[in-house]
C-alpha cells in the first residue's frame, strides 16, 4: 500500500527545473514550515517514484542530496527520515529566504512580459487565496 505522505509532493514534468531539484526544494520547504517534523519518515524511493510516476533513480538522487545537506538522515531498517535539528529551520526569515529563487524567477519573467508590479501582485494574491 503506497505511503499517504506521498500526497505532500508533486512535480511539474514539463518544467525546466529538474524533477530531483523540485523534490529537494519541496522537502526543504515542508521542513522549514514544520509540515515535516524531525524524525518523520519519508516515503520509500519506490513509493515516491510510483506516486509521482518518475524514475526511482530521480527520487534516490534527491534523497541523497538532501542527506548530504543534512536535511535527511538514513536510518537502517527504517529509511530516510527528517534529520534532528536543534532549531528545526522554522524561523520565518529562513522560510521567506527559501522563496527568494522562485520570486526572482517570477520577477524576471514578469519583466520579460512587461507586466507591472501591481498586476503581478494582484495575480499572486488571487492564486494564494485560491490555494488555501
Amino acid at each position: 500500500m503506497p505511503d499517504p505522505s506521498t500526497q505532500l509532493f508533486s512535480v511539474a514534468v514539463g518544467s525546466s527545473e529538474p524533477i530531483y531539484r523540485q523534490l529537494i526544494e519541496q522537502v526543504t520547504r515542508l521542513v522549514a514550515s514544520g509540515n515535516l517534523q524531525s524524525g518523520q519518515t519519508l516515503p520509500s524511493v519506490r513509493d515516491m517514484a510510483n506516486a509521482l510516476a518518475v524514475n526511482p533513480m530521480t527520487i534516490s538522487k534527491a534523497y541523497s542530496m538532501l542527506e548530504a545537506n543534512g536535511v535527511l538522515e538514513r536510518q537502517r531498517g527504517i529509511g530516510m527520515v527528517i534529520a534532528h535539528h536543534k532549531n528545526n529551520i522554522q524561523k520565518i526569515q529562513h522560510r521567506v529566504e527559501l522563496l527568494n529563487p522562485t520570486m526572482e524567477k517570477l520577477i524576471f519573467e514578469a519583466n520579460q512580459l512587461e507586466l507591472d508590479a501591481d498586476t503581478v501582485i494582484t495575480q499572486l494574491t488571487i492564486l494564494l487565496k485560491g490555494s488555501k
